[in-house]
């Protein structure tokens, strides 16, 4: 009998039920998560704002959503750009290998060299801060992981009998990687971009915390802690609330990545 992967079960649902959330967001919020009033602010949660309200009287329930929107669009760019790219890369340079895999791959070991964070915050210190820039910059520092995952799947799978067969019966090498080859890579491919959102989720909470990703007035999970931190002691609903979307939303991928 198979056995059932609780894991996965639990990440699924904790994670349909934040999509749910994130996506009713989009198109309603009790209150308009930017609009100020100072009568209101850091009110504890009630039935009225059942989060609370931060310093500048905005309710925090309707900032969660957006900005848990705003992370999570940010992350799938993110993840969307880094992988598309890794993949083409490490699917080329695994599969045909010789000078075009030894400089591509020289090349990636040098990124792949400094943590993804550090080189995003190259890239900021370059491009400016904003959400645009900071898809871009975790999109290319990500790019190593991608292309290095994919490169060793293809070198597994490129000596297989079927790729063998499909050469001799004339099929073209774009055809054997993208028909061929990627489908029995994909199960791993699929578990490396859930572990990168995970990663982009939290590099961009911390981006966004030190105030070189999304900026005021646009909600971000990362940038509602950073307005919290003075107000731990006295209002400590505004960090908590966020903190908690921002680990739940790990957690569910990290479940469902099996990791």
């Amino acid at each position: 009998m198979k056995k059932i992967n609780y894991n996965l079960i639990i990440g699924f649902f904790i994670t349909a039920f934040l999509m749910l959330l994130i996506i009713i967001g989009f198109f309603y919020t009790p209150y308009n998560p930017e609009t100020m009033s100072g009568a209101e602010k850091f009110m504890a949660p009630s039935f009225r704002h059942i989060m609370g309200t931060d310093k500048f009287g905005r309710d925090i329930f309707s900032r969660v959503l957006k900005g848990s929107g705003t992370t999570l669009l940010i992350s799938l760019s993110t993840v969307f750009v880094g992988a598309v790219m890794g993949i083409i890369i490490g699917a080329f340079t695994g599969y045909f290998g010789g000078w075009i895999d030894e400089i591509l791959m020289r090349f990636n070991d040098t990124l792949a060299a400094f943590p993804s964070i550090i080189l995003a915050l190259v890239f900021i210190s370059v491009l400016g801060p904003g959400k645009n820039n900071v898809i871009l910059a975790l999109g290319l520092a990500f790019i190593p992981s991608f292309a290095r995952i994919v490169r060793s799947e293809f070198i597994n799978y490129r000596d297989r009998d079927y790729v063998y067969s499909a050469k001799l019966m004339g099929a073209k090498s774009f055809r054997i990687i993208f028909r061929h080859i990627l489908p029995n890579a994909f199960p791993v491919i699929l578990s490396s971009v859930m572990i990168g959102f995970n990663n982009a989720i939290l590099a961009e909470a911390s981006m966004s915390y030190l105030g070189i990703g999304v900026q005021p007035p646009n909600p971000s999970l990362g940038l509602m802690l950073s307005e919290a931190q003075g107000s731990l002691f006295t209002a400590p609903w505004c960090a908590i609330f966020p903190g908690v979307f921002i680990i739940l939303l790990v957690l569910g991928f990290n479940l469902l990545s099996g990791e």
